[in-house]
């Protein structure tokens, strides 16, 4: 898989338009598209040490920009579509690498401070093609957690831990408009395909990233999904442009 009022946490043009339409005909991305089998990440019912309130968490997420590595999956109708894997920084502007397959896509991208670069591996000799950054193609994760407690307490579902990390583990249903403040790409290309909102889970950690996150809809009949895990956090990284 962003609004001014919060620290825009993000994901690449590259990341979230490429994962959402190989769920609806590969439109949004140069040779097709695709996004998120989910990563093992388990979860415990049991107390977890080092409790803390999720909003305090989101607060400390806004001041300090960060590095996340992550695995993303789509799916459609319980079958996986494609999976892409890169790094980026979030909480700032966003840059990254990733690559993303499927059956028959093998796509590279690397996103700068002022361009996006595509190259195509399954095309022999395919080189980078340079594209300028779109204004609005960043996926805001903090904005997505924001919205969450927005919808009550029912959104609030306790500590888990996954992975040895305790996590707070937050869900609920936003409608298609709710999206368009955090995430403006994923609702152009949404609404186009029918998708009225999304179920979504997600958790994060005690500085407010985004661990786990889950978003599911109902596309036209067909259940979809996009399942995003982020590992590896660590301090804002330099991506340069790839050599041409």
């Amino acid at each position: 898989m962003m609004t001014s009022a919060v620290r825009r946490t993000t994901v690449s043009a590259a990341v979230v338009a490429v994962c959402l339409s190989v769920l609806s005909g590969c439109k949004d991305a140069p040779g097709g598209a695709g996004a998120p089998a989910p990563a093992a990440s388990a979860a415990s019912a049991t107390p977890v040490v080092g409790a803390f309130e999720p909003e305090q968490a989101l607060a400390e997420a806004e001041k300090t920009p960060y590095a996340a590595s992550m695995k993303a999956i789509s799916e459609a109708a319980g079958q996986e579509l494609s999976t892409m894997t890169g790094r980026s920084n979030l909480g700032t502007l966003f840059t990254g690498r990733a690559e993303i397959r499927s059956s028959g896509m093998w796509i590279e991208s690397v996103t700068t401070t002022d361009a996006n670069y595509i190259r195509n591996r399954t095309k022999e000799g395919s080189g980078w093609v340079k594209a300028p950054r779109s204004p609005d193609n960043d996926a805001n994760y903090a904005g997505y957690a924001k919205l969450l407690l927005a919808t009550g307490p029912s959104a609030k579902k306790g500590m888990e831990t996954r992975n040895g990390v305790p996590t707070y583990h937050l869900a609920g249903h936003l409608n298609l408009d709710q999206v368009a403040s955090v995430d403006p790409r994923t609702h152009r290309s949404m609404k186009s395909k029918g998708v009225t909102g999304f179920d979504i889970d997600q958790w994060i950690d005690a500085q407010g990233r985004t661990v786990r996150f889950e978003q599911r809809m109902d596309m036209r009949g067909t259940q979809a999904a996009n399942k995003v895990d982020f590992s590896e956090f660590g301090p804002v990284e330099t991506f340069a442009a790839p050599e041409r």
